[in-house]
């Protein structure tokens, strides 16, 4: 089992409770397990009905492959992600007390993952290996998604027919790479989710 942690980059403000909520996780091996979250400012898990809808796109998806869970958060998506026959996945949250926690849940699971305490834009500026899904949750209306969608797809971190999840505030059509063909979309709330189908092209032919 792999549950590491590299050294921070940076500190994030410290959550200001020891587990204010619970993260239910809806399908798979762990359905219906109750994870404990943080109290934490701006934490924003990908509300239920959301996460049913993308997990039914990516049913016949998810065995084996390795996942990428950017701007973690509670780790919602990695976690289903696991629940449901990913072989990995790779949470990467820049706020040190929130990452303990995804830490914690995937021993309370026994499952199989890694957390990076890291930003994002520094996280995919670094050292790439392919992954199959990623998973992008930015903060809203920060202005985090386009460039993170560059680097992932700039820099080497997507198989080649990778799928990626973008969340963003609902009013936003995130600028996304040439190559990203829509495939799916939904709304609730203030939030509008949409998954990509990659199709392989040459570096930097994208953005």
């Amino acid at each position: 089992m792999n549950r590491r942690r590299s050294s921070p980059s940076r500190r994030s403000a410290a959550p200001t409770g020891k587990g204010s909520g619970k993260l239910r996780i809806i399908g798979g091996e762990f359905r219906r397990r109750q994870l404990a979250v943080p109290d934490s400012p701006g934490l924003r898990p990908t509300p239920d009905r959301v996460r049913e809808t993308l997990f039914n796109w990516l049913a016949f998806e998810l065995a084996g492959c390795r996942v990428l869970d950017l701007f973690a958060g509670t780790g919602a998506l990695g976690f289903e992600a696991l629940s449901r026959g990913a072989a990995h996945a790779h949470f990467v949250e820049a706020n040190p007390a929130v990452a303990r926690a995804i830490d914690t849940n995937l021993a309370t699971l026994g499952a199989t993952g890694q957390v990076t305490v890291r930003d994002a834009s520094g996280f995919l500026s670094g050292a790439a290996a392919p992954f199959d899904i990623v998973f992008l949750d930015p903060p809203f209306r920060q202005g985090l998604a386009a460039p993170a969608c560059e680097l992932l797809e700039n820099r080497g971190w997507l198989a080649d027919e990778a799928r990626v999840y973008v969340e963003t505030e609902a009013e936003l059509v995130p600028k996304v790479p040439t190559n990203w063909s829509l495939y799916r979309e939904v709304r609730a709330g203030d939030s509008h989710g949409r998954l990509y189908r990659r199709i392989a092209s040459p570096p930097g032919d994208a953005c």
